[in-house]
């Protein structure tokens, strides 16, 4: 055999190699991609649950604005109350 040849095949040798470890390495990555979808998936999930949740506890406006009234009709009670006993 030749030196060129000799060279060829050491060549293709080591380019096998190269290609297998990178065609390992980026499997590896595909898959690590993969899982970081996956859980990209399930935190999104739990992160609008979360935010149903929490909105679901808020106070209505309806209720506010009852809460609200209820709120000043006391104070115009005591008001009245306050105005009677500056008259007497």
């Amino acid at each position: 055999m030749s030196l060129s040849a000799e060279f060829q095949i050491l060549f293709n040798i080591v380019l096998g190699i190269a290609a297998f470890f990178g065609g390992f390495m980026l499997h590896a990555i595909w898959e690590k991609q993969q899982k970081l979808e996956e859980t990209d998936i399930k935190l999104a999930e739990k992160v609008s649950a979360i935010e149903t949740l929490v909105a679901g506890n808020y106070v209505t406006r309806e209720e506010f604005s009852k809460h609200i009234d209820a709120l000043f009709r006391k104070l115009d009670k005591i008001d009245e109350k306050l105005d009677r006993k500056v008259d007497k």
